[in-house]
């Protein structure tokens, strides 16, 4: 039961960090968003949400499966966590610096910082245990997009 414990205590910490940065994107996603120049492969606005959600969800499982490999290994666990939650809060981060504050370059610039994170907790996780370094893959892909999209936007509007 605690395995299972510790699964849904990250998977619900990370929905929440999703949920809240929907909060945060939703005035601007109907107000100042709509007047950027965007560029032709930026996807339709309906495709963030269940995309974010699936990703949220992943990461949640992927936390926690390493999470419970605390007794084997608890100094590796340890730190790929440090990286877990550092990245989530950059990912939080991201929303704020781009929605809440209409930043485009300064949101470009976190977007880095933050697929490095990722990247890197995708390493510690992979060590740990392969599949839930595994679950990250498609996060990272989409932070990929993401940070052109980003950039893309930000040089159209500057």
């Amino acid at each position: 039961m605690q395995k299972i414990l510790r699964i849904v205590v990250v998977l619900m910490t990370c929905l929440v960090v999703g949920y809240l940065s929907g909060m945060v994107t939703r005035d601007s996603i109907t107000a100042w968003y709509p007047t950027l120049v965007k560029p032709s492969f930026n996807p339709p606005n309906w495709i963030f949400a269940p995309v974010w959600t699936i990703l949220y969800i992943m990461m949640g499982v992927a936390g926690g499966m390493v999470w419970n490999r605390i007794e084997q290994d608890a100094e590796n666990v340890k730190k790929a966590f440090m990286f877990f939650i550092i990245q989530l809060a950059l990912n939080a981060t991201w929303t704020l610096l781009f929605f809440y504050f209409h930043n485009p370059f300064l949101s470009l610039i976190e977007i880095i910082l933050l697929w490095l994170l990722i990247f890197e907790t995708y390493t510690q996780f992979k060590k740990i245990d392969k599949v839930a370094g595994m679950l990250l893959v498609p996060y990272l892909a989409w932070v990929s997009f993401a940070m052109v999209l980003n950039g893309s936007i930000w040089w159209l509007n500057r």
